[in-house]
């Protein structure tokens, strides 16, 4: 049974009077579909939205129309048994399927081309099989594609014997091998870093390397790796950080200008609090750095982003979120105000979040490149963990770091024990950037705020739940059209998702 629901609002800051509507689909669900259940939403094609989900061994799509009516359900019966890790790359009218599966000590990673009905169009492919040790991780594989989706590299990483083994395969749009190379170097896992794996329109591969001088500081030597998609060599561009210390670094690629834009926070003392923001462009085709800026941040808009504490703590908790790159080169940077309390324990700190011992599994190296994914709730944690997710702080930058203007959108967000309904995304539409998160403790009213390129706020009419009981994720949402966005929602117990036309 459909849900189509459409909200009409009236706006009277301005004459003449204008008219604003959105209209929301609501999917259905299987009884099947609780919040135990896994799933990514693949995105549109011909019309209709495909969202894969798993719960255990169990492995299929749901295939929507327009209004969210289901069409049909597909198993994946071909997928085996401790089969995990399951990436898409998707195209207007079909899909590839990226899955890796564990039988004894051998890891197969397999690909198969899937049309828009979810039917394979060809029979699966290995890609690739690693032995393991009986007690190693068994993520090693990772999909990445390039932004306008011709290029995708899969990719393993093994950090054993204080070795950095990886191995890259290159593939074309129709998974035909373009190359294939390994890169294997010394590695210190209490010292060193590997991140950002990210693949250009031209197929270079290019990611970050970062060196701390102790276990648990700031990084004080941060350098650009680049491997051009036919040569079998990778090289390292060092940044200078003038005596300056690092810890988040955030890489992205401007294809249109063939850059690479780099942005970290900053701080003047080793473990020191926030100075302000590094921003440093790479121009791959000179071959040589293009701008290189420290932005400091001023005492005024450490005000407007404090979410309470000291004023020279204030951008302590704040990590980049997402960077939209403009036509001339410059880019829309967000970053959000994120800390946790877990009762029992020390409170959360940035070197815990950034460092955190556990996070990798000795002798392998999985990397997750794209935000936002669903946590189920654990019933086995028995520590009470509540998470704040807090003020947005949003910048403009020029294509050679100065920054042109800085806005700070306000929210206050906590859940304890999970936080798939807290944060924001966006969805990107013309000259605007529209910021979605939950503004209400029961998660069923998302605040719509928009930016545009000369930083104007507007706020647009809140998003409403349809009836009673169903709740928001905005942060786990999929933009699938230029005034589209699907976000998932939780009735009681049950998975479901919202198509959203602005």
């Amino acid at each position: 049974m459909k849900r189509i629901y459409q909200f009409l609002f009236i706006q009277l800051f301005s004459l003449p009077i204008s008219l604003f509507a959105q209209t929301v689909s609501v999917s259905d669900f299987d009884r099947e579909d609780t919040r135990d259940m896994n799933f990514e939403i693949i995105g549109k094609m011909n019309s209709n939205i495909l969202v894969y989900k798993n719960i255990r061994s169990n492995h299929k799509i749901s295939i929507f129309d327009k209004e969210m009516n289901t069409i049909e359900t597909v198993k994946l019966d071909f997928v085996p048994e401790k089969t995990f890790n399951i990436d898409f790359v998707s195209y207007p009218d079909y899909f590839i399927m990226v899955y890796q599966y564990q039988k004894g000590t051998i890891l197969h990673c397999m690909a198969v081309k899937m049309d828009a009905k979810a039917q394979k169009m060809s029979e699966p492919v290995e890609i690739d099989t690693t032995r393991i040790p009986v007690m190693s991780d068994n993520k090693i594989y990772t999909t990445i594609y390039s932004e306008d989706r011709k290029k995708i590299i899969i990719f393993k990483i093994q950090t054993r014997y204080q070795k950095f083994n990886m191995q890259t395969l290159l593939y074309d749009n129709d998974m035909k091998l373009i190359s294939k190379n390994r890169m294997l170097v010394d590695y210190n896992e209490r010292k060193e870093s590997y991140d950002n794996f990210l693949v250009g329109n031209d197929g270079s591969f290019v990611f970050t390397y970062a060196k701390q001088s102790g276990n648990r500081d700031n990084s004080d030597a941060l350098s650009l790796v680049i491997k051009s998609p036919l040569q079998d060599t990778f090289s390292y561009r060092e940044i200078d950080l003038s005596d300056k210390y690092v810890d988040e670094v955030k890489l992205k690629i401007d294809n249109r200008n063939n850059r690479y834009l780099i942005n970290t926070f900053y701080y003047k003392k080793n473990r020191g609090s926030i100075e302000g923001i590094l921003t440093y462009v790479w121009d791959k085709s000179a071959d040589k750095p293009y701008a290189s800026q420290f932005t400091e941040i001023y005492d005024s808009l450490r005000h407007e982003a404090n979410s309470g504490g000291m004023l020279r703590f204030a951008l302590d908790n704040f990590f980049i979120r997402q960077i939209v790159v403009k036509a001339d080169g410059g880019f829309i940077l967000a970053a959000e105000d994120h800390s946790t309390d877990t009762r029992g324990n020390n409170n959360f700190n940035r070197y815990d979040y950034l460092y955190n011992p556990y996070s990798l599994s000795p002798g392998n190296y999985y990397y997750n490149p794209y935000r936002g994914y669903y946590r189920p709730l654990s019933s086995l944690n028995n520590q009470s963990t509540r998470y704040y997710y807090d003020n947005i702080l949003v910048l403009s930058i020029s294509k050679t770091g100065q920054l042109q203007w800085s806005k700070v959108l306000h929210k206050s967000q906590f859940d304890d024990e999970e936080e798939n309904f807290l944060s924001f995304s966006t969805l990107t539409s013309g000259n605007e950037i529209h910021f979605l998160f939950n503004s209400d403790r029961k998660y069923q009213i998302i605040s719509d705020q928009g930016i545009a390129a000369d930083g104007t706020i507007t706020r647009y009419p809140t998003l409403k739940s349809p009836q009673k009981g169903y709740e928001f994720m905005p942060s786990l949402s999929k933009q699938t059209g230029a005034n589209q966005i699907i976000i998932p929602c939780a009735y009681r117990n049950n998975i479901c998702f919202a198509k959203v036309d602005f």
